[in-house]
C-alpha cells in the first residue's frame, strides 16, 4: 500500500490560481486527484496553503490538508503532512504534482513499486526516452543518467549524456541523443528519506540547476530510476500549456 500527496499552491507566478483552471468544465486538481484515485493510492491528500483551492477539493470528495504557505516546495509541504499526521518512517508515500491533470495512474503505482521492490533506495522515480534533438537541447527538458544498477548518476537541464565526437562544432552541431532520458517529475519517497531531504538546506548543485533532487543525491540518497510503462501527458506551467492540455482532455479518458 502506498499514500499519495498532491501539492497545490495557489499563487503560480506563470499561472495564477492553476489548481482550479477549468478543464472541460472540472477544476484542474480534480483531474489530478481523479488519476491518483484511479492508481490505486490507499490514502489520497490533497496539500494546499489556500482555503480556495481546499474549498474545491472538498466540493468533489478528496481529504485536504492545510500546510504552511512558507514552503518552498511541493517536498516541504509533503513533509509537513507526514509528520502531521504521524506516518511510519518507511512507509512509501507519492508526490504527485497538481498540475499533471493527464498523468497515467500506472506511473504512479509503478514508482511506489520500484521503491518498494528496492530496500536501500530511499527515493524512486521515472525517466522516458527522450524522441526528438530540440527536446534533447531544450534546458526546461530535465535530462537523467542512470548508474550501471538503475539509480540515478545525475539530473541536470543540460544536454545529457553528451556525444562529443558527433559534436565538433559545439552544441549547434549536436545531432546524437541516443540513450537520453527525460525526467519525469514524479517521486516515491520513504518518509525517513523525505523528511531528511525538506530538514537540509538547498545544495550547490540543486541551487545552480534549480532542481531539487540534486539536494538528495548532495546527500547521499540513493534514487532508483525506471522507464515509464507509459508516456506521460503534458504538465500544466503557462497559459498555452493550459490551452493544449484542454484540448488533449477532449480525448482523455
Amino acid at each position: 500500500m502506498f499514500r499519495a500527496v498532491v501539492p497545490a499552491r495557489f499563487a503560480s507566478t506563470r499561472l495564477p490560481g492553476k489548481p482550479l483552471a477549468d478543464i472541460r468544465g472540472r477544476p484542474m486538481i480534480q483531474w489530478v486527484y481523479e488519476r491518483v484515485a484511479a492508481s490505486g493510492a490507499g490514502e489520497i491528500i490533497v496539500a494546499t496553503d489556500d482555503e480556495r483551492v481546499a474549498a474545491a477539493c472538498r466540493a468533489f470528495g478528496a481529504e485536504v490538508e492545510l500546510t504552511s504557505a512558507a514552503h518552498a516546495s511541493g517536498t516541504d509541504r509533503l513533509a509537513e503532512v507526514a509528520a502531521r499526521r504521524g506516518w511510519n518512517p518507511r512507509d512509501v508515500v507519492v508526490n504527485v504534482q497538481g498540475d499533471e491533470p493527464l498523468l497515467p495512474p500506472a506511473l504512479l503505482r509503478q514508482a511506489a513499486a520500484l521503491l518498494g521492490a528496492d530496500p536501500g533506495a530511499d527515493i524512486a522515480t521515472l525517466g522516458t526516452a527522450i524522441l526528438a534533438l530540440d527536446e534533447f537541447l531544450d534546458p526546461a527538458v530535465v535530462k537523467v543518467v542512470r548508474r550501471a544498477d538503475g539509480r540515478a548518476l545525475y539530473f541536470s537541464r543540460a544536454p545529457i549524456p553528451w556525444h562529443r565526437d558527433n559534436a565538433p562544432g559545439g552544441i549547434a552541431t549536436q545531432r546524437n541523443f541516443a540513450g537520453a532520458l527525460r525526467h519525469i517529475g514524479l517521486y516515491a519517497y520513504r518518509v525517513e528519506a523525505l523528511q531528511r531531504l525538506a530538514a537540509a538546506p538547498p545544495s550547490a548543485l540543486e541551487q545552480a540547476e534549480k532542481l531539487e533532487q540534486l539536494r538528495a543525491l548532495s546527500l547521499g540518497m540513493a534514487i532508483a530510476v525506471g522507464e515509464a510503462v507509459e508516456r506521460p501527458g503534458p504538465g500544466v506551467d503557462t497559459p498555452e500549456d493550459l490551452e493544449r492540455v484542454r484540448a488533449l482532455a477532449g480525448a482523455a479518458p
